[in-house]
């Protein structure tokens, strides 16, 4: 059991800031930024270590979009008013579209040309999609749950199938919280 917990310390630390994220982010609490930073910045390592190098490599952008939903979430529209819960506009939705097909290409290439990993479909479309996830997070988009819906079921299946089992079961309940949290975010901004 210890060589266990020795050889899966980092999934379980991360799976438990994981946790925390996922619920300050249900509640819509800028908490979630602060336990996203911790889990992600611990997360470049266990990615590297198990060859999700896409994953790794979106570790760095997710702790820099941390500090930009920080202060997106907290500054809000003015100093006196809170950001507000909202709907994506429509407007972006091909663009972002095209940049998630252009980013998944580039990331996949990249992957199979130049490193060992045996997931690089998976690792760049959850890479990609990931992109646009946390940025609509940091304007807190209801239909961010959407995005995160997706990335988490494929998420879950990589993480198993990397021996990652700790964030693996986290990512599904990630879906279940995903789901709970789009009606949740919906009667809030209705509010």
């Amino acid at each position: 059991m210890q060589e266990f917990l020795i050889n899966h310390w980092l999934d379980i630390t991360t799976t438990v800031l994981g946790l925390a994220y996922i619920l300050f982010e249900y509640r819509a609490s800028a908490w979630m930024w602060a336990a996203g930073f911790l889990m992600q910045a611990l997360g470049i390592v266990l990615y590297y270590q198990k060859g999700l190098y896409a994953d790794c490599g979106m570790e760095f952008y997710y702790l820099s979009m941390t500090l930009y939903g920080t202060w997106r979430w907290t500054r809000g529209i003015s100093k006196k008013v809170t950001l507000p819960i909202r709907h994506f506009p429509t407007r972006f939705i091909l663009p972002w579209t095209l940049i998630i097909l252009a980013v998944w290409a580039l990331i996949y290439w990249l992957l199979a040309t130049f490193t060992d990993s045996t997931v690089p479909l998976a690792d760049s479309f959850t890479t990609a999609l990931s992109i646009i996830g946390i940025w609509a997070l940091a304007h807190k988009y209801l239909e961010q749950w959407f995005i995160w819906i997706a990335v988490d079921i494929v998420t879950s299946v990589l993480y198993f199938y990397k021996d990652i089992p700790f964030k693996a079961s986290l990512y599904a309940l990630y879906v279940i919280i995903a789901i709970m949290g789009f009606f949740k975010w919906r009667r809030m901004m209705q509010a």
